[in-house]
């Protein structure tokens, strides 16, 4: 293991194949939820990545029976009320989406169970998404009382259509591997036992591909998200203010208790 990837010592690397780079979320005890210190780690590994010289293609999964939950509890109530843990994630959130669309490297996500939250930003985010059948991908931000932020403004109309955006950024409803394919949210949803390896399989082509033309389709794709930015700067502000409120605090507290949250029924806005 290259000293490259040493720091980011909450996530784990190997190398499955010659110049491919594999990414594990690692903590199955809690669905691979990320922590504060996930959460940096996450946004700066993308800058090395590009930079390494011996990788060419990158693959993001989870151990265990998830891809990640997202972030823990312990993130989250640690931003409610507090401007300066708000404003550090908020430049962390922006970092990751764009670290992600600026990494010359092909990404490739193998979905495996749940995924949501800041790990959904990568697997959603890769430039190619492989679920297996029981993935389960959802945007919970409304459920937990703030605004869809992450990643979902910048790609989810532009993969799936505004008016199934609107539908399930708004009533959080979870979306199987095989309806993900059905409605193009991901590039394919394969059987459970095949996706390490279809993952892998379609890195190891793109790392033996010409790289220079791969890269380039890469960037120029990516113009489409980098024109969504302020759309993207908006919704994750937006998403940040609700950490200020008293929904956040209803949401968090539901969730624990593992009940419906009862949200004030008025709003100025």
């Amino acid at each position: 293991m290259s000293d490259r990837y040493a720091k980011y010592n909450k996530l784990t690397f190997d190398y499955p194949a010659d110049r491919v780079l594999r990414i594990t979320f690692d903590r199955p005890e809690s669905f691979n939820s990320v922590d504060a210190e996930t959460h940096t780690q996450m946004t700066d590994m993308w800058i090395d990545i590009d930079r390494d010289p011996d990788i060419n293609a990158v693959i993001v999964t989870g151990a265990g029976k998830a891809f990640s939950a997202g972030g823990d509890f312990s993130l989250i109530e640690n931003m409610i009320g507090n401007s300066h843990e708000i404003m550090k994630t908020w430049k962390e959130a922006r970092g990751l989406v764009y670290n992600i669309i600026n990494c010359n490297k092909p990404i490739i996500s193998a979905i495996n169970g749940p995924a949501a939250g800041a790990g959904l930003v990568v697997g959603i985010l890769a430039d190619i998404s492989i679920a297996g059948k029981k993935a389960k991908i959802v945007d919970g931000h409304p459920r937990l009382g703030v605004a869809a932020g992450d990643v979902a403004a910048i790609i989810w109309p532009l993969l799936i259509s505004m008016a199934k955006a609107k539908y399930y950024l708004m009533t959080c409803k979870p979306v199987s591997g095989e309806e993900a394919e059905r409605i193009g949210l991901v590039s394919m949803c394969v059987e459970d036992d095949e996706l390490q390896k279809i993952a892998l399989d379609t890195a190891v082509e793109l790392a033996n591909g010409s790289q220079s033309a791969i890269r380039w389709t890469k960037y120029s794709l990516n113009n489409w998200l980098r024109q969504a930015g302020p759309i993207f700067d908006a919704s994750t502000a937006l998403e940040m203010l609700g950490f200020m409120s008293e929904d956040v605090k209803e949401g968090v507290l539901s969730h624990r208790e593992k009940r419906a949250p009862n949200f004030r029924k008025d709003c100025p806005l």
